[in-house]
């Protein structure tokens, strides 16, 4: 199983679920290009989804072998390069789920977010980290953004190069309706009410979906391992196609 990290998060996101995980699985984590020990060669640029997607394809092609089956699951800006892996990589990945991809292009209001994440970049710039994070809070339902096990801080550079980039970025609907049996779009509990969630909830009717809820919030992974890694083995074990036992988005 590959887990991915999303936004300023690296490996260490996931330590406590995939020290679960392994118990039945062979768990691959790994820090984000730019992030923590993924040192860039060159100066910082924009992040674009598609080459962190090459990045999982390439770790998968070296750690993997041929046609070995892969399971992959995807936090935030994580979510949307597993999706695009997942149209990538159709041999190896056999299931995708995607938790919270921040795809806001797929909202009726897209302007008025992109516009507010112009405004949180801008912040930064103008103010620093302390005050774009203060304005990004509304995202989580005016609550503080969750604070993550990281190795080095990688807030800057998430919001210098990642926050605009990847909420500009929009899912190859077409081509992920031909693996849409493969695909689980995910999110929190905790979460359902905060704008975070949203496009989950747009991306599961555009591609025929049931949304499927995951213990806690937007990084309820971190918070939850144990029953996160339970409603992960849930997901594994349900037919493909079908939605599996529990809460899903018909939950209010």
């Amino acid at each position: 199983m590959l887990l991915v990290a999303g936004g300023n998060s690296d490996a260490a996101v996931f330590t406590r679920l995939a020290a679960v995980l392994a118990a039945d699985h062979r768990v691959i984590t790994y820090d984000p290009r730019g992030n923590s020990r993924s040192l860039l060669d060159g100066p910082p640029a924009d992040q674009r989804v598609e080459e962190h997607a090459d990045d999982a394809y390439r770790l998968l092609g070296h750690l993997t072998g041929p046609g070995e089956p892969v399971r992959v699951f995807g936090s935030c800006s994580g979510g949307l390069a597993a999706l695009e892996l997942a149209v990538r990589d159709r041999d190896r990945v056999r299931l995708t789920i995607a938790h919270e991809p921040p795809a806001v292009g797929l909202l009726p209001d897209a302007g008025d977010h992109l516009a507010f994440f112009d405004d949180v970049h801008g912040t930064f710039r103008r103010e620093g980290v302390a005050a774009a994070l203060r304005k990004l809070r509304l995202v989580f339902g005016d609550e503080p953004a969750p604070t993550l096990p990281e190795a080095p801080d990688n807030t800057a550079f998430f919001l210098a190069h990642g926050v605009r980039p990847i909420t500009r970025f929009m899912p190859d609907l077409t081509a992920l309706a031909a693996v849409a049996d493969r695909i689980v779009v995910a999110g929190g509990r905790d979460s359902r009410t905060h704008t975070v969630h949203r496009p989950a909830v747009v991306l599961a009717e555009r591609l025929g979906r049931e949304r499927v809820l995951f213990p806690g919030g937007h990084v309820g992974y971190a918070r939850y391992p144990a029953e996160f890694a339970r409603r992960l083995a849930e997901v594994f074990a349900a037919p493909s196609g079908a939605v599996p036992p529990g809460r899903t988005g018909a939950e209010h």
